[in-house]
């Protein structure tokens, strides 16, 4: 079979204007990025208000595995799927980030016949807004120190800054950093340190901004640092909120694209939900729940993270999903049944079924946490047998929802049409109103220890006496009522990558509070999680190359 890169490069792209006209966009609200894709004017987005709302498909995943699940692949296959049985759908995805797209994880178009398009623009600095982002928060970066390096008129305390750098890329060097040296003129020696750009706080505000008025607000509230008395000191405070508005105005327009079955698709934000909220902008989904019938989304690694956040933050914000689609491999659950990545592909029914325990955990969370009716969509590979599907659908069955399997990796749309039924069916059922893991009045620690225990599994959770200060005075200053950003490994519910299946009883301790008064939210980060990850023994970046005649090859 053809490679991902080659599927994408092999297909016919319509025109971009052509794409928005069958989504209701007029060619007048387009700011073309070449051909085949386009940002849509936030003035004209802005009056689709008065519209009736469609019905949002949020899709999430068992715990990843090293065999991959291909979330963004069942996305896209059901958003075609959704078209080709007669519903106006929109999909709207999250932009990849160039640190995994170069590291261990690759793209995050799709997959197989199931893509967004063009693929290697999407994958590479696509329209330009993460690198907006990533000035904007090095500006105000650059702005504190600068102010300290004038006087310091604000009395901030070195000390305390807690504004990092970022950079779209993974780096492992510059995680922990120390700046200023060289004299006087160079600034303040002092601690600090980069962030991948995905877990940066301006990442957050931007695709929780409902406007640039709104964006500006919020860019305004980011709190930096510290004074020597203790009082925070804000992005407003230094001046810098308005520079940063200007520098990300254009990004804050949300990106159309295609499938490569010509399916209307918003590509904007990109939040990681292993160190953020995981979640594509709160403007592109916006706008295509007021220009569909369905729209399809989804969140970031397994329903313990980018599930939980969509329902706690996102849902907070008035964005709630009508229903949900877990996606589950065989692979997947084999492996978290204990089966080693080299047999995988060899049949084991019994490994299958130890498995079955982190999917029942997902399906659980999804339907009596957040509330929300469910699917599990069985992404179907060559390989898998009879036997293990069957064993596939009758435990789901044993847990009180329907899987279905599908093919759309190698049969696009048509492969995942009895999946799109039972999500119509789904919605056309409806239910009670999705709920919250905690409520909004609950103290941050208990907000903490919610997720922990109904969502993990988890006994309780614990911090040092630094970390339980950091929250207490959050607290003091007003800022309880807000809800709880979990950072942790994505790959077991535990804080332990090594953890599979559905472990219970363990700990989950707190390494370090940051708040995000920006985004509106409290980042709780738990174990040995990185905000800078690191790249692989072997780089997907060590790949990928371009012929001669500018084709990119070895992007997966």
């Amino acid at each position: 079979m053809l490679s991902n890169i080659e599927i994408a490069q092999a297909a016919r792209l319509r025109p971009i204007g052509e794409i928005a006209a069958a989504a209701g966009i007029p060619d007048e609200a387009l700011e073309p990025y070449g051909r085949a894709k386009a940002k849509v004017a936030l003035s004209w987005l802005h009056g689709l208000t008065d519209r009736p709302r469609g019905r949002l498909v949020l899709v999430t995943a068992v715990s990843p595995t090293p065999a991959g699940e291909g979330k963004t692949t069942t996305t896209v296959g059901l958003g075609d799927a959704l078209t080709r049985i007669s519903e106006r759908a929109m999909i709207c995805l999250r932009e990849p980030a160039l640190g995994p797209v170069f590291g261990m994880k690759g793209g995050a178009a799709g997959g197989g016949r199931a893509q967004v398009v063009p693929m290697e623009d999407i994958n590479l600095h696509f329209t330009g807004d993460f690198g907006a982002i990533a000035v904007a928060t090095n500006l105000l970066a650059a702005m504190i120190d600068n102010h300290v390096h004038h006087g310091n008129a604000l009395g901030i305390d070195v000390r305390r800054i807690t504004w990092r750098r970022v950079l779209d890329m993974n780096d492992r060097a510059l995680r922990d950093t120390v700046i200023g040296l060289g004299g006087t003129g160079n600034g303040h020696p002092r601690e600090s340190g980069f962030d991948i750009v995905v877990a940066s706080e301006v990442m957050a505000i931007f695709c929780l901004a409902t406007s640039l008025a709104d964006l500006k607000r919020r860019l305004g509230r980011i709190v930096v640092a510290r004074t020597r008395s203790g009082a925070p000191v804000t992005a407003a405070d230094l001046g810098a909120h308005g520079a940063m508005t200007a520098v990300l105005r254009d990004a804050l327009a949300p990106n159309l694209v295609q499938t490569l079955e010509h399916t209307p698709a918003f590509v904007h934000g990109g939040p990681f939900a292993n160190i953020a909220h995981g979640c594509s902008s709160l403007i592109a989904t916006e706008a295509a729940l007021r220009l569909a019938d369905y729209v399809v989304t989804e969140a970031g690694f397994g329903a313990d993270l980018g599930a939980e956040k969509f329902a706690d933050i996102v849902g907070r914000r008035g964005v709630q999903a009508d229903c949900a689609v877990i996606v589950a491999t065989v692979r997947a659950l084999k492996y978290h049944g204990g089966v080693d990545v080299p047999q995988l592909p060899v049949e084991d029914v019994a490994a299958l079924e130890r498995g079955l325990a982190n999917l029942d955990r997902h399906v659980r969370n999804v339907r009596e946490v957040y509330g929300l009716p469910c699917v599990v969509a069985i992404n179907r590979r060559a390989d898998d047998t009879d036997a293990e599907i069957a064993a596939l659908i009758a435990g789901a069955e044993r847990m009180g929802v329907r899987a279905v399997a599908a093919t759309h990796f190698a049969d696009g749309g048509a492969g995942a049409e009895d999946l799109a039924r039972e999500v119509v069916r789904l919605c056309d059922e409806g239910g009670a109103a999705p709920t919250f893991t905690y409520p909004d009045e609950a103290p941050l620690w208990d907000k903490m220890r919610a997720i922990a225990q109904r969502v993990y599994g988890a006994a309780d959770v614990t911090g040092s006496a630094s970390v339980l200060r950091a929250v207490e005075t959050l607290e003091t200053e007003g800022y309880g009522g807000l809800p709880v950003c979990v950072a942790k490994t994505q790959y077991s519910f535990s804080t332990d990558a090594k953890l599979r299946g559905a472990p219970s009883g363990h700990v989950v301790d707190v390494r370090e509070v940051r708040l995000a008064a920006g985004a509106e939210f409290v980042v709780m980060i738990c174990g040995d999680i990185m905000t800078m990850p690191g790249l692989p023994a072997d780089p997907a970046a060590a790949h990928i190359d371009v012929t001669d005649d500018g084709r990119i090859t070895g992007l997966f």
